[in-house]
């Protein structure tokens, strides 16, 4: 072991010696410090930042107008919890996220401190809202790891031995083009799995009984699978007919990573109930649950938010991250960066057999790899030894996908060209190395 390689080694170990194990590690790479999408690791060595904290910093790490709002906010006050003393930083965010995430004419919102406490709350304001209490979701879906979190994520390995789960949620297939569709062309597989969605209302649970359908447009962990936009309007007209309420998880995708402040804006189907996190905030704990004014205010008071709701410190850091993305044009600036990713990782997939697909919206890209050529054999160690071998070499990458098997690129939208050049050198460099 070099010298320079043992503060890493060293923190690392000091993890595995007080760190519960349940704690997961995607990545070994450590931070002193991070900027833009730079992250130096506590030797000194520079990082390319291709996971982004999981989704997290759109805006990139440490944003000086984002940080100096947390400064200035930080002298004010720090906590009055915003159910005993209301405070403007609160109220503000929430008339902003309203104006760029307009649900029809009325438009109300909620602020926690997670995604999974946005998924949390979105279910009981559904229930509230249709005095029904079941909830369908996706398979390969995640919606977080606290009760319903789990109940509704489709992914066993988040799991293990939690039960028993939250009673009435019910799976359906996710409309997964890529790995499903067989000999059937685009349309005739949407029509295929509408058709399922169709007859799980006799065959699975009474839809009178449905409170709400949630699905994330693109999904996160599942693989970065984007629903087929056919299939989402359809989803849409059916929820219509039957009064269930359509919760749209833009958790990972929100906050120009597609393009729009969220994925639903790409599609046109507006969702009577939307949930968001991670880049909301530059990576400061912070939530939102947005509604048709009506739907939201059906919650009782007291039911839904807790203490930490909406922080003032978190508020200050969203609304100066949003400010940011506009003055920064982060929206025109993923797409322009997944154009130039989806481009390049097209061309060299052409001589990689390996790689079975690359796909997603905006700069939110996910590239999975396959054994024989064939989407259902996934290729899990393959992606595993080019994670890592991107660490050694100075990128910072994470897998997703039900079997792991799937490089999602969440870079910060503020990542210069030479950087993002230099990133998929090295990428390439580590898939040709392997395959």
């Amino acid at each position: 072991m070099t010298e320079e390689q043992t503060k890493s080694q060293q923190l690392l170990d000091r993890r595995i010696n007080i760190v519960a194990n349940g704690v997961g590690v995607f990545n070994t790479a450590t931070v002193k410090k991070a900027k833009g999408a730079i992250i130096t690791d506590v030797d000194g060595k520079e990082h390319i930042d291709f996971a982004g904290g999981i989704g997290v910093v759109n805006a990139g790490h440490c944003p000086e107008p984002v940080v100096k709002a947390i400064q200035e906010q930080a002298e004010k006050y720090l906590h009055t919890s915003f159910n005993v003393v209301t405070y403007e930083p609160y109220i503000q965010l929430c008339e902003e996220l309203a104006e760029i995430l307009p649900h029809g004419e009325n438009t109300k919102a909620m602020l926690i401190s997670t995604g999974a406490e946005a998924v949390e709350n979105a279910i009981k304001i559904a229930r509230q809202a249709t005095k029904r209490p079941a909830v369908i979701c996706f398979t390969e879906a995640y919606h977080g790891r606290t009760l319903m979190g789990m109940s509704l994520t489709s992914k066993v390995n988040y799991k293990f031995s939690s039960g028993p789960f939250a009673p009435e949620v019910y799976r359906i297939p996710f409309p997964n083009f890529y790995k499903y569709h067989g000999t059937q062309s685009r349309e005739e597989f949407v029509e295929t799995e509408l058709n399922r969605l169709r007859e799980s209302a006799h065959s699975m649970v009474d839809i009178n009984s449905v409170a709400a359908i949630i699905v994330e447009p693109i999904q996160g962990e599942g693989g970065f699978n984007p629903i087929p936009q056919k299939y989402l309007e359809g989803l849409r007209t059916f929820c219509d007919e039957h009064g269930v309420l359509l919760i749209l998880d833009e958790i990972q995708s929100g906050f120009c990573r597609t393009g729009h402040w969220a994925s639903w804006q790409h599609f046109g189907v507006q969702p009577d109930i939307s949930t968001y996190a991670k880049s909301m905030g530059s990576g400061l704990p912070i939530a939102a649950v947005l509604g048709r004014g009506e739907i939201m205010d059906a919650a009782q008071p007291g039911t839904i938010g807790g203490t930490y709701i909406g922080s003032p410190v978190c508020c200050a850091a969203a609304l100066a991250t949003i400010q940011l993305m506009k003055d920064e044009n982060l929206n025109e600036r993923a797409v322009y960066i997944g154009k130039l990713i989806t481009e390049r990782m097209e061309n060299f997939r052409k001589g990689c057999p390996e790689i079975g697909d690359v796909r997603g919206l905006g700069a939110m890209i996910g590239i999975e790899f396959i054994e024989d050529n064939d989407p259902g054999k996934p290729h899990t160690e393959l992606c595993a030894r080019i994670v890592k071998g991107c660490a050694e070499d100075g990128l910072i990458l994470i897998s997703a996908g039900t079997f792991k098997n799937v490089l999602r690129i969440l870079c910060p939208l503020v990542i210069t060209d030479d950087q993002l050049y230099r990133a998929l050198d090295i990428l390439e460099n580590q898939i040709r190395m392997h395959t």
